[in-house]
């Protein structure tokens, strides 16, 4: 094992990034540009400032895979009680692969449950050799649209799909979730047009994910504006008719 990976955080008692207590590995790095996200330090636009902030919590640092299998290996009495694991995260971890896929085997190889929470925007090639060493795949979907998706966050999604799609015919265990955020997403329509997609994907479980302002006060540190600064916060009780429109097409639906 001679891959080393740059993490920015493994957070413990992980309660909503699969099944069960996890610890969820937060890689640094990632391709998309989305205006929300509450870990900016992650993204490749902003990395100079994470580094030049000399605040470790935001630059992250490198890891060798016995760092990181040390670490959650002092948490394995609660993967066992709870049918958890570790869920590999970020950024966007398919930057990083190499590392990962060693993480990933050992984890695997020490019976511990892999999960792995992805933009799904990487070469089919690194993807389909990814994927191998996963149990569970956590798909994160931005938008049904192309273009839309392309303005707000920097890139197409064809990639997005097309891994999407690979990886239900794999039978790969995939959850969609859908950060639902106003102004982007969030509407009827919106709920609609994800829906069919889902379904023609071969998806049959969506996780909707209300957007908060939890990440705010890193763009501050960061000393990059924050452009969803002012917006409401979503919650549950908000987009209760949105998620009916999920269970009308047949499709498993919660929040998290």
């Amino acid at each position: 094992m001679n891959e080393k990976g740059y993490i920015f955080n493994i957070q413990k008692f992980s309660i909503n990034d699969g099944p069960g207590i996890r610890s969820t590995v937060f890689f640094c790095g990632c391709p998309l540009s989305c205006r929300w996200c509450s870990n900016p330090e992650s993204q490749n636009r902003f990395r100079k400032h994470a580094l030049a902030s000399g605040d470790p919590k935001l630059a992250g640092r490198a890891w060798t895979v016995e760092e990181v299998m040390k670490e959650i290996e002092k948490d394995r009495c609660f993967y066992e009680e709870s049918g958890g694991g570790i869920t590999l995260s970020g950024g966007e971890v398919l930057q990083q692969h190499a590392f990962a896929e060693e993480l990933l085997t050992s984890a695997r190889e020490s019976g511990i449950h892999c999960a792995a929470e992805t933009t799904g925007y990487a070469a089919h090639e690194i993807f389909a050799s990814f994927i191998r060493h996963i149990d569970l795949l956590l798909f994160d979907m931005k938008h049904w649209n192309r273009g839309i998706h392309y303005e707000k966050t920097g890139v197409y999604n064809d990639t997005i799909l097309e891994n999407m799609g690979f990886a239900v015919k794999e039978g790969i265990p995939t959850i969609a979730r859908i950060p639902v955020i106003p102004g982007f997403n969030n509407t009827i329509q919106d709920a609609e047009q994800f829906s069919k997609l889902l379904l023609q994907l071969g998806i049959r479980e969506v996780h909707l994910l209300p957007f908060h302002q939890f990440g705010e006060k890193k763009y501050t540190q960061l000393g990059v504006p924050y452009e969803m600064a002012g917006y409401k916060q979503l919650h549950p009780e908000d987009l209760e008719d949105y998620k009916e429109i999920f269970l009308k097409h047949g499709l498993k639906c919660s929040f998290r």
